[in-house]
């Protein structure tokens, strides 16, 4: 079949939850990928900021063969060498003390959740706690995930949502005191606000934030699906700020396209938190998904990703920030590390259907800004090719 054929297909099989973009993407190389037409295309999308070592890295693939020859599954009730190895790893560059892993960031939130919950009931005696999140915000899409989620055009299908939420300002320190009571038992966030527009978090909102956390025993609950495995510049956005979570979720380039996610705790919380039959995964580490991520994280260490992440940003930092001194309607350039936005008063939808004719996948973020989220190995030279095609279509809207 043709790609429109397969198109076709598809619209009439699938769900239509995405308004997909017209390509049928085939395989990829490097930085790019290549449709079934044989289409080019450079990649500052990665799959939604997951593809961090980008295309046919052979010693990732290598692995992952590897494992399929050996293992594939066997559920929880087992141990299994490749995920042992994985936690040992991740807990080790996260300095956190207790890892679940689960298939996706969004069942990654709802363990977190959960956690926190059996925390504050195992410390209180009683149920009927209180989370504090984020307007603006985006933790998956599921019920739980959906109730700490601040947007109400992705919530109000789908009520009554979790009770005992309630929803701060992000880097608004007070609209989070106003909001704490005796009931609250954790405050979540993003250290940097994805889907909402690429918004880090300020330091003194983190430092008040987790000050205050320390002085009620609140957990404090970093959402680092996006933002996290070395894209802000360190393995995790939060390092920046010198500090670190009570729980920590992420996903994403933790598995670099083989579905999976974790949410990490402190020893205290789990002291206190999840025991036996309180929950659980079938499919969640499964040796699969170890031998993955323990491949990531071994070639993200010894390559030294997250710093080459921290030295390309510079540069895509300084090229952006010419877009924003030449066109007028480049309202504002913010993020953190290779996931960055431009904020637009054109329209975004339209710029990135125009890059992807001319061979540039580029995604969005809200109604107005541009995301970039490349894959961590990408050159200069990649975001000198970017800039070309970006300035070409930003030169026609004058």
């Amino acid at each position: 079949m043709n790609s429109i054929e397969y198109i076709e297909e598809a619209e009439k099989d699938l769900v239509h939850t995405y308004n997909r973009y017209g390509i049928v993407l085939e395989r990829g190389q490097g930085v790019y990928l290549f449709d079934t037409e044989g289409r080019k295309y450079l990649d500052f999308a990665a799959g939604i900021a997951v593809c961090a070592l980008g295309y046919g890295n052979e010693e990732y693939n290598s692995a992952l063969k590897n494992q399929i020859d050996n293992l594939i599954h066997t559920s929880n009730l087992y141990y299994n060498v490749p995920t042992v190895l994985a936690a040992e790893k991740l807990k080790k560059i996260s300095g956190m003390d207790r890892v679940f892993f689960t298939n996706s960031g969004t069942e990654a939130i709802e363990g977190a959740i959960k956690a926190a919950k059996k925390y504050a009931y195992t410390r209180d005696g009683h149920a009927g706690h209180e989370i504090i999140a984020m307007n603006h915000s985006f933790h998956g899409r599921s019920l739980g995930a959906l109730s700490v989620t601040g947007n109400k055009h992705y919530q109000e299908p789908f009520a009554p949502l979790l009770e005992g939420v309630s929803f701060a300002d992000f880097n608004d320190l007070s609209s989070v005191k106003t909001l704490i009571t005796e009931k609250t038992c954790a405050i979540i966030f993003e250290t940097v606000q994805g889907e909402g527009g690429i918004y880090p978090a300020s330091r003194e909102f983190m430092e008040g934030v987790a000050a205050i956390c320390k002085e009620k025993d609140i957990l404090l609950i970093l959402d680092e699906i996006q933002c996290g495995m070395g894209r802000s510049g360190k393995m995790f956005a939060w390092q920046h700020y010198g500090m670190k979570p009570d729980i920590m979720t992420v996903a994403k380039a933790l598995g670099c396209g083989v579905p999976v996610g974790a949410f990490l705790m402190t020893e205290k919380v789990a002291e206190k938190s999840l025991a036996p039959g309180d929950h659980g995964t079938t499919y969640g580490g499964n040796p699969l998904v170890g031998a993955a991520v323990n491949k990531v994280l071994e070639i993200m260490e010894r390559d030294k990703i997250a710093d080459h992440a921290a030295e390309v940003s510079k540069y895509l930092w300084s090229r952006l920030e010419e877009l924003k001194e030449k066109y007028d309607f480049v309202k504002d350039h913010r993020g953190l590390g290779l996931i960055q936005g431009l904020a637009v008063s054109v329209p975004v939808g339209q710029v990135s259907q125009m890059a992807l004719k001319k061979g540039l996948l580029l995604i969005t973020a809200g109604s107005d800004v541009l995301r970039f989220v490349p894959p961590l190995v990408i050159e200069k030279e990649h975001v000198d090719e970017m800039y070309k095609i970006l300035d070409e279509i930003f030169v026609s809207f004058l």
